[in-house]
């Protein structure tokens, strides 16, 4: 007579007492990402406006804080920091048409950083339910990284929307059948 006897670690019961918020968050993830395909050349536009206006608040607010440290080595080296993020915020806010294309390159390097977190937490996963489908969309991230590179600079201004819909979409994916598979039992 057999028994099966598995200890779960500790990634495992968190997860699965969180299995409602990751099923949720994917579908978040499914909805942008479908109006990410939709409407591509807008979504880009967005994503653009969106890095222009996180830059320009984190430089304002950098600048603030490097007069914390007036009269300090560091001084020097945060006021330049946050000058430069007002200044890469104000260019992106101003001309964000300009800016795509260097976002666009940049979107290649967090995609292959995505690629490579889910990679490793789909392996965590393993054997459990729902690692194969979080693997999936680890290996749809680096691909669509290699897209990047590969038609970059020659990438349409519609080409990060598409490809920033894709990513949401399996990443959502990849949430909610993990959130199925892990469930909390009735």
């Amino acid at each position: 007579m057999s028994s099966t006897f598995h200890i779960e670690n500790p990634l495992h019961r968190k997860l699965r007492s969180a299995s409602r918020q990751l099923f949720w968050l994917g579908l978040v993830f499914i909805v942008l990402g479908v109006a990410g395909l939709v409407w591509p050349a807008f979504s880009t536009l967005v994503a653009t406006l969106f890095v222009g206006w996180m830059l320009l608040g984190f430089g304002v607010l950098a600048l603030l804080g490097s007069f914390a440290i007036h009269g300090t080595g560091p001084f020097f080296g945060a006021l330049l920091l946050a000058l430069l993020s007002i200044a890469g915020g104000v260019f992106l806010l101003v001309n964000p048409l300009a800016g795509e294309l260097g976002l666009t390159l940049m979107m290649a390097g967090i995609f292959i950083f995505q690629g490579a977190f889910e990679v490793m937490f789909a392996l965590d996963l393993r054997p459990h339910a729902g690692w194969v489908p979080m693997l999936l969309s680890a290996i749809v991230s680096i691909v669509v990284a290699l897209l990047i590179l590969g038609a970059w600079p020659g990438v349409s201004l519609v080409l990060l929307g598409i490809l920033v819909g894709v990513n949401f979409v399996t990443t959502g994916i990849g949430y909610v059948m993990i959130a199925q598979a892990l469930k909390p039992a009735a």
